[in-house]
């Protein structure tokens, strides 16, 4: 029992450093180098030139969705012992955000096809069409991380209350996810606001998240018996 748990953890463990891995290398470096905010012309440019790195962050956006599911399902499989509903809690508002992930990702390869066939573009406009598209991958982005908040507030409640992981884990995936909750707010409310602050919100969870990572990978999850189910 305690050897299978250890074995999910750790595949759990890859599938959430294939998450940090692709998503880095789809938003923050092939996106980054494709989209010019403010600029169409600039995006359309970038797509037709770069059209092999920009297939490239597809696939990195794919392996984003394939892996936030199968690492959902692996949170569940190994927390369902010790608080089904935050276990059922972690599953699916990670699945919902590999969902948003994943229509964000049809919006830009639609960009990128565009980019291709002017016909595709609604009046021929191939610059406006394409940035249209890249904004809503953005804005799908943006619920994505409002429901990856949600994913960790339940993953850090169930570490404290399982004591199978240390309890500063726990809070720091609590305190993280209200955290991410908070910056998808100010990215709406607030769409001037210095992106910095968005980096102070998020960096408590990046923090846990890594750590999450290392621990599952390293350790796999303490052998302890399942705490009783709070009726």
């Amino acid at each position: 029992m305690a050897t299978s748990a250890r074995t999910t953890a750790r595949w759990t463990g890859l599938f959430y450093l294939a998450i940090a891995i692709s998503g880095v290398l789809g938003f923050f470096v092939a996106r980054a180098q494709i989209w010019a905010d403010g600029d169409a012309a600039a995006t359309l440019a970038n797509l037709v030139e770069h059209d092999t790195l920009a297939r490239f962050g597809i696939a990195a956006d794919l392996t984003v969705v394939v892996a936030q599911a199968l690492a959902a399902m692996g949170f569940y499989r190994l927390f369902r012992a010790y608080d089904r509903l935050s276990a059922a809690s972690i599953a699916g508002f990670g699945l919902v955000n590999a969902a948003a992930i994943l229509v964000g990702t049809v919006c830009t390869a639609s960009a990128l096809a565009v980019a291709g066939d002017a016909s595709l573009a609604p009046g021929g406009d191939q610059a406006g069409t394409a940035q249209l598209l890249y904004h809503l991958s953005n804005g799908l982005w943006d619920i994505g991380g409002l429901f990856f908040g949600l994913w960790l507030i339940p993953m850090g409640w169930v570490v404290l209350k399982a004591r199978v992981m240390p309890a500063a884990l726990g809070w720091f995936l609590v305190v993280g996810g209200v955290g991410y909750i908070l910056a998808s707010y100010v990215g709406q409310l607030a769409p001037d606001a210095p992106g910095a602050i968005a980096g102070v919100l998020t960096a408590i969870a990046t923090v846990g998240e890594f750590w999450m990572i290392g621990y599952l990978l390293v350790f796999g999850i303490r052998a302890t018996a399942p705490a009783p189910e709070v009726p």
